[in-house]
């Protein structure tokens, strides 16, 4: 900031004098040594635009004081270069005549000691009068000037006020000081302003680049600001949003406020919210903003569509299709048309039932369908039909109201169905499903609705429905265990796995491909399999199909033995496999009996269920087996629950 105290004359008038000896200043000169015109004038008059349109009305003004008293008003650069001229129209034609016009520089070097050099070389406002002045031809004058600054402190230009030395005046300093003390606060002003609009567009444009409806509102409910894809989301135009009311749009403000009031969050509320067309259902996030005397002054309102959010949430919580049907090793010609077939009718909207013995890979063919689909980038989700207790599959599969029941939670919970809105659920052990529950799935099908638990509204979701099953329906039918009408509707595209048994020419390829695959994922070195061993493999029937010879391999590579009586064969295979080895001393069996894959798997599942406090199904997932053969294992090995303290499902 400029002071309107000078320091002695003598002092800078004699340092100025000096220096222009220095640089040779002829004081016979009549003009500037320094004067520029056309384009190069202009191209320096526009880079000083924003100095020279800031100091117009503040010249002015400076010179209205003086008017009809033969002085005027000079703005220069801050290398004394003239940019405007302001004054009485006598002064000004002599000053036109000694050349001191726009693109004239008035600095020391190239006009001597004048008051418009001499501030900018002292950085100090200061007033030549007369003999001051180096050149002669300037005795004439008395000039007042000021260096202007911008916000940094750095000088930008000088201010000057000249007239004839005999209406000389101390207070004429003061004036040119408080002129361009205002100029610099207005600079100020406009650079505050300036990056205040800057920081406004730059907020903006990342509110609108955000895929969320973003609104303010008062305490009083009127909607302030709008983001662009919250005008796009609720069909409106950002200033006929404006002028509403939050509660025109939405129906829990005055929740809303009661948490702002408060200092709190309205934190992933599913909502309805009136659309210009009709109701829709967002995801709600607010925010309070609390100023420094801690007064509630605005809330934040972000709106998200469902389906991106449950999207994000599926990736996040693991909910989606991996396998691919590249992924699908195979080359068993019967099994490559299986495959062929589901490519087909992977991107139809019709339902499709996928049959097959467990262990057959049915949940990877669902997978590998969704993802051959127009629907691969959506919500791919499964669901264990057996592995859910009774009581609760109805809330799994789709969802329940606030207060629907004692324990739900807070903003009720959505379905599977609306998690999978716009792609694929798989529902496995479809034929575990209870009766019940068949009735409401058969309405969804028909329908394309669901309606939560506890709640009145019907929610459209489009999803494409892929069951499997390791039963007979049709024979469940009969049993009166499967509705029939619900089995049509379902068996439209129906795909039947073939057993491992039933491709024999596989057995090999998968042999190989999961000893490499287990002994890299175990850290362990591939074990060589005999043979004799591998001919045995390649005749067994497997009846748990891929799973059991993967269980198998992880078996081999974990011991780095090989049980010969695997799959029981009868006494002279077993005899002739084991032929010129000691396999039992070796690997320090004590019996044959410990060599069966039975006895091991026995030996595991009892550890696994005595890990988990016969919790059956934390043991079922531990071990990768659904709970209905985890069962059927126990009570083919003869496991009793007291040998594990207890069982129980949850």
């Amino acid at each position: 900031m400029v002071s309107a105290q000078a320091a002695s004359k003598k002092d800078y008038v004699e340092r100025s004098h000096e220096r222009c000896r220095e640089y040779k200043v002829d004081p016979d000169r009549m003009y500037s040594s320094k004067v520029i015109q056309g384009q190069e004038l202009f191209a320096r008059l526009d880079s000083k635009k924003e100095l020279i349109v800031t100091a117009e009305p503040f010249m002015n003004q400076l010179y209205n004081f003086v008017k009809g008293s033969n002085f005027f008003s000079i703005l220069t650069d801050e290398e004394g270069c003239i940019l405007t001229v302001i004054g009485d129209e006598e002064i000004l034609s002599e000053a036109f005549s000694i050349q001191m016009i726009p693109g004239a520089f008035m600095d020391e070097k190239s006009i001597g000691t004048n008051a418009m050099g001499t501030s900018l070389a002292e950085e100090k406002p200061v007033q030549i009068s007369g003999r001051e002045h180096y050149v002669e031809i300037y005795h004439r004058w008395t000039c007042s000037a000021s260096p202007i600054r911008n916000s940094e402190g750095k000088i930008i230009g000088s201010l000057d006020l000249t007239g004839y030395s005999e209406n000389v005046h101390s207070h004429t300093l003061g004036m040119v000081v408080a002129a361009a003390n205002a100029i610099e606060k207005m600079l100020q002003t406009k650079e505050y302003t300036k990056e205040l609009s800057i920081a406004k567009l730059y907020n903006e444009t990342i509110i609108d680049s955000i895929t969320a409806g973003i609104m303010t509102t008062d305490t009083q409910g009127n909607i302030k600001t709008v983001s662009r894809h919250a005008a796009v989301m609720f069909g409106y135009k950002r200033e006929e949003m404006e002028s509403m009311k939050i509660w025109d749009l939405f129906e829990g403000w005055e929740r809303v406020k009661s948490a702002a009031l408060n200092n709190q969050s309205f934190m992933d509320e599913d909502v309805f919210v009136n659309s210009k067309k009709n109701k829709l259902q967002f995801n709600l996030c607010t925010y309070p903003i609390i100023d420094s005397e801690h007064h509630l002054r605005n809330i934040i309102f972000v709106f998200k569509e469902l389906k991106k959010i449950r999207k994000l949430a599926n990736k996040i919580m693991g909910r989606q299709a991996i396998y691919t049907f590249d992924k699908i090793l195979g080359k068993d010609e019967r099994f490559l048309r299986v495959i062929e077939y589901a490519k087909k009718v992977a991107d139809s909207r019709s339902n499709i039932l996928i049959m097959g013995e467990s262990g057959t890979g049915k949940e990877l063919f669902a997978q590998a369908i969704h993802n051959y689909s127009g629907r691969r980038e959506e919500a791919f989700v499964a669901l264990n039909c057996g592995a859910i207790p009774r009581n609760l599959i109805e809330s799994e599969l789709f969802g329940y109201e606030e207060g629907a029941f004692t324990g739900a939670k807070t903003g009720g919970h959505p379905g599977k169905f609306e998690i999978a809105d716009g792609g694929t659920i798989f529902l496995d052990e479809i034929g575990e499903m209870p009766l019940d529950m068949q009735t409401r799935l058969l309405r969804v099908i028909e329908e394309g609705t669901v309606s939560r638990i506890g709640g009145v509204k019907e929610i459209v979701v489009d999803v494409r429905i892929i069951a499997a099953t390791n039963k007979d329906l049709d024979e469940e039918v009969r049993k009166g265990n499967f509705r029939k009408d619900l089995f049509y509707r379902l068996n439209v595209l129906p795909i039947r796995l073939p057993p491992l048994r039933e491709r024999r020419e596989d057995i090999l390829l998968l042999l190989k491909y999961y000893m490499d695959r287990v002994s890299k994922k175990l850290n362990k070195r591939s074990v060589k399999l005999p043979e004799d061993y591998v001919k045995f493999l390649y005749e067994y029937d497997w009846p748990g199909n891929v799973r059991e010879l993967e269980n198998l391999i992880e078996l081999i590579v974990n011991t780095e033995t090989i049980p010969y009586d695997f799959g029981r064969p009868d006494a002279d295979a077993a005899e002739k496999l084991r032929q010129g080895t000691d396999v039992l001393e070796k690997a320090g069996f004590s019996k044959d009996e410990d060599l069966k894959l039975e006895s091991m798997e026995k030996q595991h599942i009892s550890k696994v269920l005595k890990l988990y406090n016969g919790n059956i199904t934390l043991s079922a997932k531990a071990l990768g087996v659904g709970r209905n053969t985890l069962y059927r294992k126990m009570e083919g090995y003869g496991i009793d629950c007291s040998e594990t303290e207890q069982c129980s499902n949850m």
